[in-house]
């Protein structure tokens, strides 16, 4: 077997979701699956456009195909692309696997199949026997991921006797695209729960609106100004990837879904953990010669970072073990070019009289190239996001060079000793930050207000239902690029000259 073969053999073999399910179940993750109702129009379009969530086979296995058989009156219904078979009249549904190179058409993330007549099944994996609805009742045998579940007349689920009581939960948030809450599932250890939600928070927005701001405010802006640009550039490459390679989410079941925000997205690479290995190594290498520490608990602090977000996205069912692996090498690669050139970059942004007209038109002309790579979606609002951000810090260190303010401090100051911690400075560095982040939320918020209406007025886009108006990529993209340019401009700029007028720099 050739290098290629083993190669493909193996990110095959780290592709199946049945990994993702078994890491799950180990740390106390039990999925709930049953009979689901129908998908409505929308969840359907998005289906058939994203492809997301079609459940791969074990490794080793050939592709499945799916007969439903409905039990009294023999009457056969095959899902489109799918064998047909005969079975006994007496069986109520059975599912057959074989090999089959054509899986487009199955069905994703448990969508169901409707029948001939009208009947719908839910499509499940790894041998689970289905059943139509007939009669208002419906029974359901789950074998998937050595999960089983008893499925009762009104839909409800009972839990499995072999697990140990536990708390149920949903996902913490609907689907940002379809409005999708999601099922229910089983945690029996809550400590990992929480320590993966917070792992997973690390790569949210939530989290970039306080960190980096808080880094810049409070401890080095020099740091935070290029950390940013590291961030804007490692997301943006992901996220364009995604769209490129198009390779579906985790097939739930047997994957559980903790996590349904971003279940609508591509999956390959995880941007997840390309930030959860950006951003905590380029903090410990900008740091380590600036600031002084132990390098050996600064590497250690960004190796458990890292460790943290990319096992969560396995833990949420977001992501394959692939992706993962994907996400860290392809950041590892992005550093390692970005960096050594950073200095340079950073310092064409300061001094280039031309700066703000590049800064602006490349900003700008990388969401127009990320925008055509797909259909509306999520990613396309998160990218345009992230690339205005990254324009505003820049153009804002830009004006404050020429202004004087944020001077960098000269190499004889360096390296900064870490300060003792104390009441006073723990409370003026909390001050900041909550003052800082209420600017910046009003800012969002007031730009937002006025942007919408306006973008869809001279794109002649309807502004009554703002969440179809931003479909459009003539709405969102400048939507976007504008509200999250002038938020990144007045974290570096207007919020320090704030602090300055009120003497709490």
């Amino acid at each position: 077997m050739g290098k290629i073969d083993r190669i493909l053999e193996w990110s095959r073999y780290l592709q199946d979701p049945h990994h993702v399910a078994r890491f799950q179940k180990v740390c106390g993750v039990h999925g709930t699956f049953s009979r689901t109702s129908a998908a409505t129009s929308g969840e359907a379009d998005r289906t058939h456009l994203h492809n997301n969530g079609v459940c791969r086979p074990r490794y080793g296995e050939g592709e499945r195909s799916l007969v439903v058989t409905e039990g009294g009156d023999g009457k056969k219904a095959t899902a489109p692309g799918f064998q047909q078979r005969t079975v006994d009249p007496t069986t109520t549904a059975e599912v057959i696997l074989k090999t089959d190179g054509d899986n487009e058409h199955l069905p994703r993330n448990g969508a169901v199949v409707t029948t001939g007549g009208g009947e719908t099944v839910s499509c499940r994996t790894n041998g689970c026997r289905l059943v139509a609805e007939s009669g208002g009742t419906t029974t359901a045998a789950l074998h998937a991921s050595g999960f089983s579940g008893r499925t009762e007349s009104h839909g409800s689920v009972a839990k499995d006797p072999g697990v140990p009581q536990c708390s149920t939960l949903k996902p913490l948030r609907k689907n940002s695209l379809t409005g999708d809450a999601g099922q229910e599932f089983l945690i029996e250890n809550k400590f990992l729960y929480y320590l993966f939600t917070f792992g997973t928070e690390l790569g949210n927005e939530s989290f970039y609106i306080t960190f980096f701001p808080f880094l810049m405010w409070n401890v080095d802006a020099f740091v935070s100004r290029r950390l940013i640009m590291v961030w804007v550039w490692v997301m943006y490459l992901g996220q364009c990837t995604k769209d490129i390679i198009g390779w579906s989410r985790p097939a739930s079941p047997p994957v559980v879904k903790v996590e349904m925000f971003y279940n609508s997205e591509y999956s390959m690479p995880s941007t997840h953990a390309m930030s959860g290995t950006a951003i905590p190594f380029s903090l410990f290498l900008m740091t380590c010669d600036r600031w002084e520490y132990p390098f050996s608990v600064g590497f250690s602090l960004a190796l458990c970072w890292c460790l943290l977000v990319c096992l969560s996205r396995i833990y949420m069912g977001m992501h394959s073990i692939l992706d993962i692996i994907a996400g860290f090498l392809y950041s590892v690669l992005i550093l390692m070019f970005f960096l050594p050139v950073l200095d340079l970059i950073d310092n064409f942004n300061l001094t280039c009289h031309y700066a703000p007209l590049i800064i602006i038109s490349l900003h700008l002309g990388l969401g127009l190239f990320s925008f055509t790579l797909d259909t509306w979606s999520t990613s396309r609002g998160d990218t345009a996001q992230i690339l205005g951000t990254g324009a505003g810090v820049a153009l804002a260190s830009h004006v404050n060079h020429l202004l004087g303010l944020l001077p960098d401090p000269s190499s004889d100051q360096l390296p900064f000793s870490m300060p003792s911690l104390s009441i006073g400075l723990v409370g003026m560095a909390m001050l900041r930050l909550c003052l800082g982040v209420l600017v910046l939320v009003a800012t969002r918020a007031l730009m937002k207000a006025v942007t919408i209406p306006l973008v869809c007025l001279l794109s002649g886009v309807p502004s009554g239902d703002v969440r179809k108006a931003r479909q459009h990529m003539e709405v969102e993209l400048p939507y976007r690029y504008i509200v999250y340019g002038t938020v990144g401009f007045n974290v570096l700029f207007l919020v320090p000259l704030l602090f300055s007028y009120l003497q709490l720099s």
